[in-house]
């Protein structure tokens, strides 16, 4: 555990007296007055992925943490098609009942992740040749999943990552069968089998120009087709170390312009290097492992945790400015050994990109963010 009170920071000032302002006593870290639901309950939504073991209920120094600090929380992986439509005929609905049965024993809302993407497909959907065999499945398993939890939970993550960098559309199984329009089709089914239930687009880096670009026009063209889509989700898996603030800014604003929720969705910020140097959030990416990409397997240094710190303070005194268009904001995941960026891109490394470290203790930047609200 790091006792950040008693460190000097040299790196940054500002970091510096938002952690000692927050952290005079162990108490206020730990009283349930500072949880971050609590502190942001008129500002926005605060939120987590859960796993399958949380999900399950049988990790208990996470199942404590999730009641204490969120009003939300998303599944990360039980939801998608591999896990819950495994066969033509045949889904799987165990755990995803299980998630909405512990949001509502805990007065939690839960948002579905995802109906339709392009990753985590089961074998069978990728084995389809034909168009129309593509549509009845799409059909199929959007009204089947999303009919089955209609006013049970939130809202659907109903299209995710469906872009390219260029802001045009993802060469995927979908766009390639059922053309440009598989988009507007998935709402427009979604919408008929959840008319209680908000549906989302979802994306990585769609705050950046090209690609905010084609998310606002595939948003446009469904509004334009007569089809329901309540908001926009930002995921945000940024490096600590260079958040892209003015180009988030300018996508909260240009996004609620549209007349839709604006919401950051998957928030994380990871501490280590990325090989490509950008900023790509694309589960089936990998490069190879290497000590000089892992550099902080022994713990993180004090610094470090301070350069963090000050970067999830200022996004999140961002997120206040404008919490009028902003309505929830997750992090994708509870604490830092949970985290997908401790496989991905390299498998293998240590990353902390969570307010809570592997042990569910507070890191300087759960002051910060605490603090950003107040």
């Amino acid at each position: 555990m790091l006792v950040i009170c008693k460190k000097k920071y040299t790196l940054i000032a500002i970091s510096s007296l938002l952690i000692a302002a927050s952290c005079s006593s162990t108490k206020k870290l730990t009283d349930k007055k500072s949880s971050l639901q609590q502190t942001y309950k008129n500002i926005f939504l605060v939120g987590a992925a859960l796993n399958t073991t949380q999900i399950e209920e049988k990790d208990a120094a996470a199942d404590a943490l999730v009641k204490q600090h969120f009003s939300v929380i998303t599944p990360e992986n039980i939801m998608k098609c591999e896990i819950i439509h495994p066969d033509w005929n045949r889904y799987d609905f165990m755990l995803a009942d299980k998630i909405v049965a512990y949001g509502k024993k805990n007065n939690i809302a839960v948002v579905g992740h995802t109906l339709i993407w392009h990753s985590q497909l089961s074998p069978f959907v990728q084995k389809i040749q034909s168009k129309d065999s593509l549509q009845t499945f799409l059909n199929n398993h959007i009204t089947t999943i999303a009919s089955r939890y209609d006013g049970k939970i939130k809202g659907w993550d109903v299209v995710n990552e469906a872009l390219e960098e260029d802001g045009t559309l993802r060469k995927s199984i979908f766009l390639s069968k059922l053309g440009e329009d598989y988009i507007v089709e998935a709402f427009r089914i979604a919408q008929k089998a959840a008319p209680n239930t908000e549906l989302y687009y979802n994306d990585y880096n769609i705050e950046q120009p090209k690609k905010r670009a084609g998310a606002i026009e595939l948003i446009k063209k469904i509004q334009a087709a007569g089809v329901r889509i309540d908001g926009v989700g930002i995921q945000g898996h940024w490096r600590s170390y260079r958040v892209p603030m003015k180009e988030i800014e300018e996508s909260i604003k240009e996004f609620a312009t549209l007349g839709i929720k604006v919401m950051f969705t998957e928030l994380d910020l990871g501490v280590l290097p990325n090989p490509w140097d950008s900023d790509a959030a694309d589960v089936n990416l990998k490069a190879e492992y290497n000590a000089k990409m892992n550099p902080y397997a022994t713990g993180l240094p004090d610094s470090v945790a301070a350069a963090q710190a000050k970067s999830y303070g200022d996004l999140f005194t961002l997120f206040v400015k404008h919490k009028d268009k902003i309505s929830r904001v997750t992090f994708w995941g509870v604490n830092d050994g949970q985290s997908w960026l401790n496989g991905w891109p390299i498998i293998g490394r240590t990353n902390y990109p969570l307010l809570f470290d592997r042990n569910f203790k507070y890191k300087p930047a759960f002051t910060t963010v605490i603090a950003a609200a107040k």
